[in-house]
């Protein structure tokens, strides 16, 4: 029995690790996700300035970062 009992063990760590893998997967593709929206919001954000010659962000510029 103690046999059996170890297979599911190690199966069930098994499936955790996988399901961790998969986590791990999912955060670092968002994280990639909201690096590539915050350089176009930023992008966005200079070109908007640019446009209307005002300090929309509070950085005390206009424009280009």
């Amino acid at each position: 029995m103690g046999f059996v009992w170890d297979l599911i063990q190690q199966s069930q760590l098994a499936d955790h690790r996988a399901e961790t893998e998969t986590l791990e997967a999912r955060v670092a593709w968002l994280e990639e996700d909201v690096r590539g929206l915050r350089e176009v919001m930023d992008r966005l954000l200079d070109r908007l300035e640019e446009r209307f010659g005002e300090d929309v962000d509070g950085d005390g510029r206009v424009g280009g970062s």
